[in-house]
């Protein structure tokens, strides 16, 4: 029933939430007011209780402590969002720029909601606010990404990643040779969307639509046994010079029409007596 295929949906969401958080830096002040020390915050994706874990160190394996400042962040929960739910039969198509006689398209996207949680872990107060007031004013309470996430269609989509909820902990217990963590904790939600696999198709140039005329009053005995009064034809224009026409007469052949070109449309009228000809 499933078909293998792999777009890397979730791997992209995770780099890009990273991303947003990968340049924060902090200042060292003096009494003077002046910069003595300037650090990179450092970012890994992981849960705050291994990097808790690691405040300690462990000198049985020769693990030194963790250096403080520092930042994690994990997926914490993916939810159906059937807020954003567009219609299945949607679908996004690009021609192959290959092979102008075929195209890949994608049935429209599902949409989900990533939560994720940033986790800020300091050894004193001013360091914590340092990082959170570099990060609070750009959500709004969201900020929206825009991402390539489907190359092979070259499709664009815009992200929104939301600030839900802020809170800090101290997690200082017990003596004082126990070291101190300052924990700020915060909740984002991503406003995502997962994709299923790409297909190739064929390019429609020439559509047709035939028109019946009952025999009789009831329409369903005429069903099989009517026959086609007119015939309507759709087909692409163009002109030599690579404009746009809707007289067949003056068209390229539709064979020499591209479907990325800036074609017209020519539309054909038959009657009866012409189609049985």
């Amino acid at each position: 029933m499933f078909n293998q295929f792999y777009h890397g949906s979730l791997r992209k969401y995770v780099v890009m939430f990273g991303t947003l958080f990968n340049s924060i830096y902090i200042n060292r002040i003096n009494s003077s007011n002046e910069t003595v020390q300037s650090m990179k915050v450092p970012l890994s994706y992981g849960p705050k209780e291994k990097f808790l874990a690691r405040l300690e160190g462990d000198p049985t394996f020769n693990r030194p402590a963790m250096v403080l400042p520092r930042m994690a962040f994990e997926i914490t929960s993916i939810s159906y969002a059937s807020d954003r739910k567009l219609n299945t039969l949607n679908r996004n198509v690009k021609v192959n720029s290959a092979n102008t006689v075929s195209l890949a398209y994608q049935y429209q996207s599902v949409p989900y909601d990533i939560g994720f949680t940033l986790y800020i872990m300091v050894k004193n107060v001013d360091d914590g606010t340092r990082i959170v007031e570099q990060i609070l004013p750009y959500f709004t309470p969201e900020w929206t990404i825009t991402a390539n996430l489907i190359p092979q269609l070259g499709l664009n989509v815009d992200i929104p990643i939301i600030l839900k909820t802020i809170g800090s902990q101290d997690t200082y217990e017990g003596d004082f040779m126990n070291r101190r963590a300052i924990v700020w904790t915060l909740d984002f939600a991503m406003k995502a969307y997962l994709f299923g696999p790409t297909k190739k198709g064929s390019i429609i140039k020439t559509v047709n639509t035939n028109i019946y005329v009952a025999k009789t009053e009831n329409i369903d005995d005429s069903v099989g046994v009517t026959d086609i009064a007119s015939r309507i034809t759709v087909r692409p224009g163009l002109l030599a010079n690579g404009s746009p026409t809707s007289n067949a007469s003056l068209s390229v052949d539709i064979s020499q029409i591209d479907a990325d070109e800036n074609y017209g449309f020519i539309i054909e009228f038959d009657s009866y007596e012409d189609i049985i000809q």
